[in-house]
């Protein structure tokens, strides 16, 4: 059976695998593997070579499976120990990388993270952070392929959120870093995020480990934005079961806010607030009287200033039955 009669006659499915503990998650045409399973280790092809790795869920394809490149092969018991040896291996490429890191010199500020072989030992990939970009690495990376002669080797920079990630260790929260554990990609994050939420905006309490803004800051920013939209600013005066006062801080996630009123402070959830300004506002407009052309054709039920008067006696006129000029009609006769 050809590629194309597999793809007409088994339903379209993606697999999402992933190369790492917790790494970021590619999809790959899994068509032509009835079988295959959630955390079954497959053999596929990768801009780095052949990888394996592990299924973890599966997805309706975004497009067109001819997109997406196709797993290979499931990986066989034998396959897995092989992986398992070269896993092992990566400790001691490692240590060999920073004894000749020491030996050569001039790699003092680079910090050698980890080395990982691929499933059969083609392939090293070396993890490094420095400063800035101006450590040459080619002279390292030429005497460890003279040491690893059969393999392939690359020195990968890498940077603060990637080193956190393979470092792992606690946050400040207590518990173990989120990058460590279950995050797979790193969010964009940005300061006012910090200022949605009302968090201090000092250095310790909103950045993290790495140095960086804490991952942490996205995850209820979109809740924060939205809560917001609901609540009046600081600084606004409003109506409230208390009497009017100026709003001196917001409470999204309670859903109120503290009001100021003579010298008490009072929190006022948003059901009992009453917007002053808004409705001076439609005060003001609904006496400005209408705004649409005067001279016909407006439907508001503004008031229309100088035509009112005409418009009134015309009325009058228009109902005069009896021709008296008085207005009405001789019914009662």
């Amino acid at each position: 059976m050809t590629n194309a009669e597999l793809r007409t006659n088994i339903p379209t499915r993606v697999a999402r695998v992933r190369f790492q503990r917790v790494g970021k998650l590619y999809h790959f045409d899994c068509v032509g593997f009835d079988d295959l399973q959630k955390e079954d280790y497959v053999i596929v092809e990768t801009m780095r070579g052949r990888q394996m790795g592990q299924v973890i869920d599966f997805a309706e394809p975004d497009g067109s499976l001819d997109e997406y490149k196709p797993i290979l092969s499931i990986a066989t018991p034998a396959e897995l120990m092989i992986k398992q040896e070269w896993d092992n291996r990566g400790v001691e490429a490692l240590i060999d990388c920073r004894e000749m890191a020491a030996q050569m010199g001039g790699f003092e500020e680079c910090k050698f993270l980890a080395a990982q072989f691929n499933f059969d030992g083609s392939q090293l990939t070396i993890m490094y952070s420095a400063p800035d970009n101006k450590v040459n690495i080619n002279r390292l990376r030429n005497e460890l392929s003279h040491r690893f002669r059969q393999t392939r080797v690359e020195l990968r920079q890498i940077g603060p959120r990637d080193v956190a990630k393979l470092i792992g260790g606690f946050g400040a929260c207590g518990i173990p870093r989120c990058c460590s554990t279950f995050l797979t990609d790193f969010s964009p994050i940005s300061i006012k995020m910090a200022k949605a939420q009302g968090i201090s905006l000092n250095p310790s309490e909103i950045t993290g480990m790495c140095g960086r803004l804490r991952c942490c800051l996205v995850y209820e920013y979109e809740q924060y934005v939205e809560a917001r939209k609901q609540l009046p600013k600081r600084g606004k005066m409003v109506g409230t079961p208390h009497g009017d006062g100026k709003v001196v801080d917001v409470h999204p996630l309670a859903d109120s806010v503290t009001v100021l009123v003579e010298e008490a402070y009072h929190m006022v959830t948003r059901e009992e607030l009453t917007p002053l300004e808004e409705f001076d506002a439609l005060a003001r407009k609904a006496q400005a009287g209408c705004s649409k052309n005067e001279s016909g054709g407006c439907d508001c039920g503004a008031k229309r200033g100088k035509n009112k008067a005409t418009d009134d006696d015309d009325m009058d006129v228009e109902f005069d039955l009896d021709g008296d000029g008085d207005g009405g009609g001789d019914f009662d006769e």
